[in-house]
This record gives C-alpha cells, structure tokens and sequence, in this order.
C-alpha cells in the first residue's frame, strides 16, 4: 500500500506544480539563486578582511 500512496501523492504534486507553472506568474528559482550567489560573493570581496603576506611567511 506504501508504493501506490507514494506514486499517487507524486503524481497529484506534479500535476499541481504544471497547473501552477502554467497558470500564475512563479519565478525562475534557478535565476534567483544564481543572483544570490553572485550578490554574496560580491558581499565576501568588499567586507573581506585584508591578509597580511607577511604573517603567512612565518
């Protein structure tokens, strides 16, 4: 009975994630993370604390 509750969930979860594809505005979440990660990276380089060449000599 676990396999055909499963299957059944799986299929009624994909045909409502086409409906809502389909009929309401969803953004892109591929774009949305690729634009955090590009804004976090930018955050790491400017506050980054500045290193020192001389203390890795030692």
């Amino acid at each position: 009975m676990g396999i055909i509750r499963s299957s059944i969930q799986f299929l009624v979860g994909t045909a409502v994630g086409v409906y809502v594809a389909q009929n309401y505005n969803v953004p892109n979440v591929k774009k949305l993370a690729n634009t955090a990660i590009l804004f976090s990276k930018h955050i790491e380089e400017n506050y980054r604390k500045p290193t020192n060449k001389d203390d890795n000599d030692s």
